[in-house]
């Protein structure tokens, strides 16, 4: 289930809110300022958030930069509001849309849909899985069940190439050519280090895949059968 927070002071907004998402099939979770927003979202895991500009203690657009700073969620500032000043300062919060008050619930949950599915191709084209191995370009992260695993940069880089284009042959030049670059000016064994490198660190923690030599052309990434 999808999970909507909700921060207004205003009750009655956050009840007019809920009953319309809560129909729409989502989790709705409340807060009526900042600081509690805040903690909802340290200990539940929600999808995108929803945020009164006008608020006690902490208005929306410090809470949304809050936000922006911890967490890859889809954000729908409300407000008031509606000089191109006040627009201009929630988007350079770092909001992605903008409603002004008073507004239709189901304009909310259209602009709402559209954020999700927005947001679900970018984490698609993010996030590769094969077996128990997650990839996350994004947070440059690589999962295997319950253990996160940080490699340096080009590793990762090399890592989630053949995790996107497992059981295809590449050369060691065309995969120079995606991970350095048309200018490295290193030669071909730099990619022979980097492959050793992440046999090491994988052989023993999963079996979802193997990167495999093939003689006299260059690598592939193996999935388990």
């Amino acid at each position: 289930m999808t999970n909507i927070l909700i921060v207004d002071d205003d009750i009655n907004i956050l009840k007019l809110v809920d009953v319309h998402l809560t129909e729409a099939g989502y989790k709705v979770f409340q807060a009526q300022d900042g600081l509690e927003a805040l903690n909802i979202l340290r200990n539940k895991n929600c999808d995108l958030a929803v945020v009164d500009v006008m608020m006690p203690y902490m208005d929306g657009y410090l809470l949304t930069r809050e936000i922006r700073k911890n967490y890859d969620i889809p954000i729908v500032l409300l407000t008031a509001k509606n000089q191109i000043e006040d627009k201009e300062k929630g988007f350079l919060s770092g909001t992605d849309d903008y409603l002004v008050k008073p507004f239709e619930p189901k304009e909310l949950l259209f602009r709402i849909k559209a954020l999700l599915r927005r947001y679900d191709r970018q984490l698609d084209e993010s996030v590769v899985c094969l077996g128990r191995t997650v990839i996350n370009k994004k947070s440059y992260e690589v999962h295997i069940g319950d253990l996160t695993i940080l490699l340096p940069l080009k590793e990762f880089e090399l890592l989630y190439f053949f995790l996107s284009n497992p059981m295809q042959v590449f050369t060691r030049d065309h995969l120079i050519e995606q991970i350095w670059g048309l200018d490295y000016e290193g030669d071909e064994r730099t990619v022979d280090v980097h492959v050793k490198r992440l046999r090491e660190r994988f052989s023993k923690l999963t079996d979802d895949f193997q990167i495999k030599t093939v003689r006299g052309v260059g690598y592939l990434l193996e999935e388990a059968k």
